[in-house]
């Protein structure tokens, strides 16, 4: 090759890479530029041409998130995983696609929420990934939640604003949650705040009803707040909840009664001092009341008492339909304290009830008045026992074997 052949070679080159320009042999060389000595060149003659970078541009990041973009039925407790190769993870955040940002915590690549997302709910996730080089580089990512299958209903009680001291905070669902699994993340997500605080614990008095109780009978003047974090929570095979609850409510006055079904006596006690004696009928042969503490669950003025509703159909000799007045509900199985005018030759001698608590007219109106929903009626006297199906039954056990009725572990 000649040296002129050569020369237009390596110029050729230079303006391929963006090394020449157009410019007078005054100017001087560009600033960062360096002097050298292209090869075939003259001494006499230079040539400008930029310094080589010292640092290449950092690659992309390689980032795997979990959930997968897009991903359909996640369910509400998953975290969020960032996976990164070649950079860290500065920011993640998750945002439903039409509310405001999640509360939750982020560390060692997984971003947790501080409680379970929403059912059949869309999030974006978006996070910052520094390189190595220190620029940063986004990442985006979506994911729904499931749709359950079956919705679990349920209900928070009490709903008044002042219960009487044996009434405790009560969650009821409409479906069974059998798997003890469920049970636990149930309680999980239940909270109770008391002003002065006090201690309890939740049981479980059945497959559909969890209930919080001290370990004895309430203080008078205790405020309450019961919370139900439950939308998210999983109770059955493809069945979850998708609601909260909240409840307030204030323990009034002490005031408790006692029944003795062999003496047919119901004494009264406000906050610790008896106030009345009340001459009572319970329970005949084949329908003993039965023993044991319960709650006063509501109040009704009058109703009509069918035996029907309990088993008892018409044409049965003991079938009966009667209009009572100033009725409180202690079972589910259809005890009450009631008046029972037609019952009052009985009243403080024998028993001869269907299994409420007969009082005269004006006696059961004085305790209706008095009465609230929550008081505490101890009954004793009969080998009938109060069963956890039949109502409020928390203060049937004591203080230790309430606390094993728990689902969580002690």
């Amino acid at each position: 090759m000649t040296s002129r052949t050569t020369a237009t070679a390596v110029a050729m080159a230079l303006v391929l890479a963006g090394g020449l320009s157009a410019c007078s042999n005054d100017e001087q060389p560009a600033q960062g530029a360096r002097t050298v000595q292209p090869a075939g060149a003259s001494a006499g003659g230079s040539t400008a041409r930029p310094a080589p970078s010292s640092t290449a541009p950092a690659p992309p990041a390689k980032v795997v998130m979990t959930p997968a973009d897009r991903s359909e039925g996640v369910p509400p407790s998953s975290p969020v995983k960032v996976a990164v190769t070649g950079g860290e993870v500065s920011d993640v955040k998750v945002v439903a696609r039409e509310g405001e940002p999640i509360e939750g915590t982020f560390a060692d690549g997984t971003w947790t929420p501080r409680r379970n997302l929403k059912l059949d709910t869309t999030y974006d996730v978006t996070a910052t990934i520094t390189r190595a080089d220190g620029t940063t580089q986004p990442v985006k990512s979506s994911f729904a939640t499931l749709r359950p299958g079956t919705v679990a209903k349920y209900a928070l009680t009490p709903m008044e604003d002042s219960v009487g001291v044996g009434m405790p905070a009560m969650v009821s669902f409409s479906s069974s949650v059998k798997d003890p699994r469920f049970k636990a993340e149930v309680e999980k997500h239940l909270k109770v705040t008391t002003t002065p605080a006090v201690a309890g614990s939740w049981g479980w008095v059945d497959d559909r009803r969890v209930m919080w109780r001290p370990a004895s009978y309430w203080r008078p003047g205790t405020k309450v707040t019961v919370e139900a974090l439950l939308d998210g929570v999983q109770t059955g095979k493809d069945k979850w909840v998708t609601r909260d609850d909240k409840e307030q409510f204030t323990i009034a006055r002490s005031q408790v009664a006692k029944v003795d079904m062999k003496t047919h006596q119901m004494s009264v006690f406000r906050d610790g001092k008896l106030v009345k004696t009340i001459p009572v009928t319970t329970g005949k042969p084949g329908f003993t009341t039965r023993s044991g503490t319960k709650v006063i669950m509501e109040k009704v003025g009058h109703m009509t008492m069918d035996s029907e509703t309990v088993g008892i159909p018409k044409g049965d000799p003991n079938y009966y339909k009667l209009d009572t007045e100033w009725n409180m509900r202690l079972t589910t199985t259809g005890e009450f304290l009631h008046a029972a005018p037609w019952s009052q030759w009985a009243q403080g001698r024998q028993n001869v009830s269907h299994g409420c608590t007969n009082m005269s007219m004006a006696d059961a109106k004085w305790m209706f008045d008095t009465a609230m929903v929550g008081d505490p009626v101890e009954f004793t006297g009969t080998d009938k026992p109060f069963l956890d199906e039949e109502g409020i039954t928390v203060w049937q056990y004591t203080w230790t074997d309430w606390q094993k009725k728990s689902a969580l572990p002690r």
